[in-house]
């Protein structure tokens, strides 16, 4: 497990380091920078899963200190994860609003035909508009990111909350049919927690795509 354990915390401090990029990086290379990033999360998460079921192998004198370590750096990961979100976030809206300023730029307007005019009152209330659905899909996508991050948390915890009642169930001398049903029932949560964050990620494009 030590091994294992410092590998995935220098994974989290290169993850650190390397977040600094996403800043200084330009259009072109922004998105494989992102993809890198998120690439070393997923690692990571897969990693702590490991360590987790490791950390329960422990002896009792040191399972708790184990489990300690484990959840710091689950905690490390998951603040990494929600940063690499928002930063992905504001560059959308960043890159918005440059293609709305540019078709606006590319609009040419008359004068003298006495038939045309400038809608200018329209334009402030379509503007009001579009900066209250921001704020809206703001708030829906920071809302959108923090059941992501739980269903994920909950992942995680069910497969050691499975682990552990395997463990129980083989030192109390269960029965195969027994073992059997609960290997069912996990699996059976696994599907409901991925159905869950597909109907969330939908739910949150949909209202992107009706506020844009």
């Amino acid at each position: 497990m030590e091994g294992l354990y410092q590998q995935t915390n220098k994974q989290v401090h290169e993850v650190q380091s390397y977040m600094g990029h996403l800043e200084t990086s330009d259009k072109e290379s922004v998105h494989l920078v992102e993809n890198e990033i998120q690439a070393r999360i997923d690692n990571i998460f897969s990693n702590l899963e490991r360590l987790e079921i490791l950390s329960s192998k422990e002896p009792p004198n040191k399972r708790q200190s184990a489990k300690l370590r484990v959840d710091q750096l689950k905690y490390d990961v998951q603040h990494l994860q929600t940063a690499l979100r928002n930063f992905q976030h504001r560059r959308y809206l960043r890159e918005q609003q440059e293609r709305q300023r540019e078709e606006l730029l590319a609009r040419t307007f008359t004068t003298n035909d006495s038939d045309t005019t400038i809608p200018i009152d329209e334009t402030l209330q379509f503007n009001e508009s579009l900066q209250s659905a921001h704020r809206g899909m703001d708030e829906l996508i920071g809302s959108g990111t923090n059941i992501l991050a739980g269903l994920r948390d909950q992942r995680v915890t069910l497969k050691g909350t499975h682990k552990k009642i395997l463990d129980v169930a083989n030192m109390l001398g269960l029965s195969n049919t027994v073992m059997r049903l609960i290997e069912k029932r996990a699996f059976q949560d696994k599907f409901f927690m991925l159905g869950g964050m597909a109907v969330t990620c939908l739910i949150m494009f949909l209202v992107v795509q009706y506020l844009t």
